[in-house]
């Protein structure tokens, strides 16, 4: 069966179900997750996704993000996901969310109502390599640093989330 999305409309109330790939030809509202991770010292665990993804390969990204099914809670989808994607389970906790709208160069669009999540770990990392070609910690810094040199290397919903997780992890924790 062809992997569904959940149609929202502009405060996250459901309105539908539509096959994934359609929704992001149709450039459909849909909601949508993302996970940020952190270690003890602050840093937020970023993955290159992998080579065969249909849209953004080979980009950095936050540590993992997806749908919900239809029926699935988000928080329960975020952390199959986590599971799934990077090999480990931890507390997740829900940041904020917004809604953000990216087309890509092979005709899709994202455009989703994304629920942000974060959570703290210091374990083993066993990503999928289907889903993750490779990750690392960085600190925020790092991450500026990088985005200001070479904003192409980051997934176009990275770009959009990083300064919204910044400005909310600093609130957080000042």
């Amino acid at each position: 069966m062809l992997e569904q999305v959940i149609l929202v409309d502009e405060a996250d109330q459901q309105i539908g179900i539509m096959e994934k790939i359609e929704a992001h030809e149709k450039a459909v509202l849909h909601r949508a997750f993302s996970v940020f991770i952190f270690n003890e010292a602050g840093e937020m665990l970023l993955q290159q996704r992998a080579s065969n993804k249909y849209h953004s390969p080979n980009l950095w990204t936050n540590t993992c993000c997806s749908h919900p099914k239809p029926g699935e809670l988000t928080l329960h989808a975020a952390n199959r996901r986590l599971q799934e994607e990077m090999g480990f389970d931890t507390p997740l906790v829900k940041a904020f969310d917004f809604v953000y709208k990216a087309p890509f160069d092979n005709g899709l669009t994202e455009y989703e109502f994304d629920h942000v999540f974060v959570g703290n770990f210091d374990g083993s990392i066993q990503p999928n390599p289907l889903e993750v070609k490779d990750y690392a910690f960085r600190t925020f810094e790092n991450i500026d640093h990088l985005i200001a040199t070479d904003p192409a290397e980051f997934t176009s919903w990275f770009l959009i989330a990083f300064p919204k997780v910044k400005a909310w992890w600093f609130h957080q924790n000042k």
